[in-house]
């Protein structure tokens, strides 16, 4: 029983930081019928600048947070940058697509170039005696992270349903054509999405980078995970992207813990071949229409 409880509590802490990749990743996707595969180097581009500011002796809350408005003003300025020339341009879906991946091999080498590739370690965000649940014992650093998760998730969810600009926001997801004869500006928009996706992906970084390290490539599986949470939730959901995030963190903890942690991102990659196999849409996405 205590085996199990602290396999639980692992996978909701780390089922919150693949529910805020996956947030990201399915806003930008609503937004801009983008998938954003350069998502994880945004973010670890971004975890790198909080790494720096910290080195030059930065105070912890002011350097993460100016990490995390560089990487939504990175998400919004390759939104409104080679993105957007390739929309007016009539580009096919397939196109933008490239379009981030080939930004995130250039993200990648630029980071190799600039930081190395050696592995560095970032602090953590949060210190002290591990708590006890029952019989069970969690690390402070599990609790801050699922806290964490869930209140930025909750504000996504305010800002969109509360605000004027979240409701511009979901008027352009819906339907970006009728928008803009509203009145909005669609394109401001498309780059706020972008900049928020972005900054969701590089909190997610920042959380993350005090248990795997920090190198070029260590959001790797970061990434990987969180488009797993975003296919099991459906990619139209930004709800189903939070409960993804923690139903395959709680799966993979307990496939490591009972049967080998080896398995863990195999599992991920098994879990996005079986859920669009049997539910193309996601747990709770809708069936995608195209947009004529």
């Amino acid at each position: 029983m205590e085996a199990l409880i602290r396999y639980l509590a692992g996978g909701l802490s780390a089922g919150a930081l693949y529910g805020l990749m996956a947030l990201g990743l399915v806003l930008i996707y609503r937004a801009s019928e983008v998938v954003n595969f350069g998502h994880g180097d945004m973010a670890m581009i971004s975890t790198f600048v909080a790494y720096t500011l910290l080195r030059a002796r930065w105070p912890l809350p002011i350097a993460l947070l100016g990490a995390v408005l560089f990487g939504a003003f990175l998400g919004a300025l390759v939104e409104g940058g080679p993105l957007r020339l390739a929309r007016h341009r009539r580009a096919s879906p397939l196109t933008l697509v490239v379009i981030t991946l080939g930004l995130a091999l250039v993200l990648n080498g630029l980071a190799g170039l600039l930081w190395g590739h050696e592995i560095r370690t970032f602090p953590a965000m949060v210190s002290g005696p591990p708590l006890r649940l029952g019989p069970a014992v969690i690390t402070r650093e599990q609790l801050f992270n699922l806290t964490v998760g869930l209140l930025l998730a909750l504000a996504l969810y305010a800002f969109l349903r509360l605000t004027r600009i979240g409701l511009a926001l979901r008027a352009v997801t819906q339907n970006p054509e009728v928008a803009r004869l509203m009145g909005i500006p669609v394109d401001r928009i498309l780059s706020l999405a972008w900049g928020i996706g972005v900054g969701l992906g590089a909190i997610a970084g920042i959380l993350a980078a005090p248990l795997v390290y920090l190198e070029p490539n260590a959001l790797l599986p970061l990434l990987i995970k969180g488009f797993a949470a975003a296919v099991l939730g459906g990619m139209t959901s930004l709800p189903g992207a939070v409960i993804g995030g923690w139903l395959l963190g709680i799966l993979e903890n307990l496939v490591a813990g009972y049967i080998a942690t080896e398995l863990k991102t195999p599992f991920a990659f098994a879990l996005i071949v079986a859920v669009l196999v049997v539910r193309p849409a996601g747990l709770l996405g809708r069936p995608i229409a195209r947009r004529v």
